[in-house]
């Protein structure tokens, strides 16, 4: 019987294993294929039956990148996009997060329904209503423009209210006896225990404002003044299209997310779960 549950249990096992492996394979593999096609020739990128590896590894669609788009100032753009993004998320999400799940006040339960209502709306209704508030200040083509649609986070305020929720409400009280106020019981010891949650809605945030194309096409038209995947979306032509070279442009727009993975994969991880688990 023992060795029936043993053969069961590594059957289940292996059965596992190989799901996992061929979802991971199925998530690496466009990237692979990114990677591949960035070598290769505009003729063999599109060649039928397609190639895996190409016949001869060129460089030159890197150089021919760099040269069609303004990779520094789409650099900088989408740099100064997160920044300022994550800025705004974290400190206005973190403080509505801790009104909702600490303060009792007048109307408190409309105001968080109108942030789920947010949450579950498309973005794109709030396209219109947003240009037009931008064309009348006359920001249009500027970094406020792009900053504009996160600097209030509907899912940040969600994100960062279930955490301030899982504190008990004895450390406030604690605080309170102790002389703090309100916005000291707030700064100084409810938001420092959040620090991971704080983090995780850091990477979304950043996530967010890295892969958002649609908003920044429509704010700046100005290349100049474009992010990382808007500016991409220009070496696509109306007719044809350098699919080599556009991929060696994506190979070179995923640096600056390799590197916030790298730097702040444990923070992400750390978030996530501890969130979770509350």
């Amino acid at each position: 019987m023992d060795s029936s549950l043993e053969r069961n249990y590594r059957r289940n096992k292996m059965l596992v294993y190989a799901a996992l492996i061929a979802g991971s394979v199925l998530m690496i593999f466009p990237f692979l294929w990114m990677l591949l096609t960035s070598f290769k020739s505009a003729g063999e990128s599109v060649q039928i039956p397609p190639t895996i590896l190409p016949k001869q590894w060129l460089t030159d669609n890197y150089s021919r990148a760099l040269t069609s788009l303004p990779f520094v100032k789409l650099y900088i753009n989408t740099t100064l996009l997160i920044v300022f993004r994550v800025i705004c998320a974290v400190a206005f999400s973190s403080a509505a997060g801790f009104a909702f799940a600490k303060l009792d006040f007048k109307g408190k339960n409309v105001l968080f329904s109108i942030v789920l209502i947010q949450m579950m709306l498309p973005s794109q209704i709030f396209i219109i209503p947003q240009y037009q508030m931008l064309a009348k200040m006359g920001l249009t083509n500027t970094m406020f423009a792009l900053v504009f649609p996160g600097i209030v986070s509907a899912f940040g305020t969600f994100f960062l209210r279930q955490s301030y929720m899982g504190i008990p409400d004895e450390v406030g009280e604690a605080a309170y006896l102790d002389g703090c106020n309100k916005w000291q019981t707030f700064t100084k010891v409810m938001m420092p225990l959040t620090k991971a949650s704080m983090a995780a809605l850091t990477i979304f945030t950043a996530v967010f404002a890295y892969a958002d194309l649609m908003w920044p096409l429509i704010a700046n038209t100005d290349l100049n003044k474009m992010t990382l995947s808007a500016g991409l979306s220009t070496l696509r032509g109306q007719f044809t299209t350098n699919y080599p070279v556009l991929m060696a442009g994506s190979m070179l727009a995923m640096i600056p997310m390799v590197i916030l993975y790298l730097a702040f994969q444990k923070q992400f991880i750390e978030g996530i779960a501890m969130t979770g688990g509350k």
